[in-house]
């Protein structure tokens, strides 16, 4: 009886490292797909630069016209969340991605069906990949240009960054649910650009791009953050880094977010598991 427990803990271990490996894989081969663009990658970098002047100094005067605070935050601390909010845009990259639409549409998708790998772990495994990449190239421009030409807030807390390299994580993941979500409509849809181009209107306002949700009312910031994703898209890490909170709130929003990717993951499991059963291939 030990030697078949036995044997069969080793195939568990072995499955396991099998699994890991092949997940690692793929998020390497998503970083070298995404490292091959280099110009896209400088351009990309050189745009969020140039939107951060201007998202900045908005900013900074809305600050100035109530007396140096707006929304709870002071000027340095909403410098750093724009440059930081500039540079998180492309690694939580909350547009752009139709992979799964395309594939579905021209009927690609089945031999997805026909590996291993799941389809949702596939591209989360690519994703975030494409995630280290964009950390490393445009993330850090964004900022290191805000230093420069700004007074921009530094973290004073020893479990901020820890924090917010967690939180920085768990958004990725997030916006990935979401994206999958959307491209996923295109198996029912066959076209999924209505559904994308109502996805692009949303995370802009909602997820704390164009301007920080504490500048919203108490009730429908609260509301938001509860009710739907968005805000654990960037708002989230956003305030742990500027510290806008207490600790123990911010690791409050962190676990929300981790609330939020379980349920977005588990829905994403949910509708690809449905979509495999009730699949019609078009065009191939």
């Amino acid at each position: 009886m030990r030697s078949v427990n036995a044997t069969g803990a080793r195939r568990v271990h072995q499955n396991v490292v099998v699994s890991f490996r092949t997940f690692a894989a793929i998020t390497g081969s998503g970083f070298r797909r995404y490292s091959t663009y280099r110009l896209a990658t400088f351009a990309g970098a050189f745009t969020n630069t140039v939107f951060g002047f201007l998202r900045c100094y908005v900013l900074l005067a809305v600050a100035d016209a109530a007396r140096g605070m707006a929304g709870g935050y002071d000027r340095a601390q909403l410098a750093t969340f724009v440059w930081a909010g500039q540079g998180l845009l492309a690694v939580v990259l909350l547009w752009g991605w139709t992979d799964l639409a395309d594939r579905i549409r021209t009927g690609d998708v089945a031999s997805d069906l026909l590996r291993p790998v799941s389809p949702l772990l596939s591209y989360l495994a690519a994703d975030l990949g494409r995630a280290g990449h964009a950390l490393v190239t445009r993330l850090i421009p964004p900022v290191v240009t805000g230093l420069i030409f700004f007074d921009m807030y530094v973290p004073g807390r020893w479990v901020t960054m820890p924090l917010f390299a967690i939180s920085t994580l768990l958004a990725v993941v997030a916006c990935f649910g979401c994206r999958y979500l959307v491209n996923a409509s295109a198996y029912w849809l066959h076209d999924a650009r209505g559904p994308m181009i109502a996805w692009t209107l949303g995370p802009g306002v909602l997820a704390g791009l164009y301007f920080p949700l504490r500048f919203l009312p108490d009730w429908l910031a609260v509301v938001l953050w509860v009710g739907t994703p968005f805000p654990s898209l960037l708002q989230t890490p956003l305030d742990v880094l500027v510290e806008r909170d207490p600790p123990l709130t911010q690791a409050g929003l962190v676990a929300l977010q981790a609330v939020w990717v379980l349920v977005l993951l588990a829905a994403c499991d949910r509708v690809q598991r449905f979509a495999e059963r009730k699949l019609v291939i078009q065009g191939g």
